[in-house]
């Protein structure tokens, strides 16, 4: 390969263009140098308040946050207090129920125990008098546990059954449904009047 050199007289135009590009860029380099700072500056405003105005968007969704959150605190304590009121309602009402109920059985048992003592003598006459002793027999038991069950409480009831069922579950289950019976037959009776 061939080397190529310049002519001596392009040597000196070089220079020249040289110098002259040195000093353009000398000239504007202030200029440059001054609108980096300046746009650096602007940027770093930029980013600045760009924080700002994250830090203050967090401050009111943190704000915020907390006044939902106090507000929902508030209102589920409503709520709450509000569940406690009605289930107090419903435990006495569910307690008078139960006194009530309790004076309905004990009236049932007392009026049940009356008519079959009152039927004695028929049932002497018709079956003979040792029948007619087993229905003065149950008619006492039958008012004896009316008078039992009208002068214990219910949580006294309640003791009784729990004991009575464990003692015997096949005796309780049967009691259960002659006493379902009895009441399914009271209530028909009752909606054909």
């Amino acid at each position: 390969m061939a080397e190529t050199t310049m002519p001596p007289a392009d040597a000196p135009k070089k220079r020249a263009a040289k110098k002259k590009v040195e000093d353009a860029v000398a000239a504007i380099a202030p200029a440059v140098e001054q609108a980096a700072e300046s746009a650096k500056g602007r940027f770093s405003k930029a980013i600045e308040e760009a924080k700002a105005g994250a830090e203050a968007f967090k401050g009111e969704a943190m704000e915020k946050g907390a006044a939902y959150k106090a507000k929902v605190s508030g209102t589920t304590a409503d709520w709450v207090d509000e569940a406690k009121v009605y289930a107090g309602q419903a435990k006495e009402k569910g307690a008078a129920l139960a006194v009530e109920g309790k004076t309905r059985a004990s009236d049932a048992l007392t009026t049940l125990g009356k008519t079959i003592s009152d039927t004695a003598p028929t049932i002497d006459e018709k079956l003979g008098v040792q029948y007619g002793d087993y229905a003065r027999s149950a008619a006492r038991s039958i008012q004896e546990a009316a008078a039992k069950l009208e002068a214990k409480d219910l949580n006294e009831l309640g003791d009784d059954v729990k004991d009575f069922v464990k003692k015997s579950p096949g005796v309780a289950v049967g009691v259960a449904a002659v006493a379902g019976f009895v009441i399914a037959r009271m209530l028909s009776g009752k909606s054909d009047d």
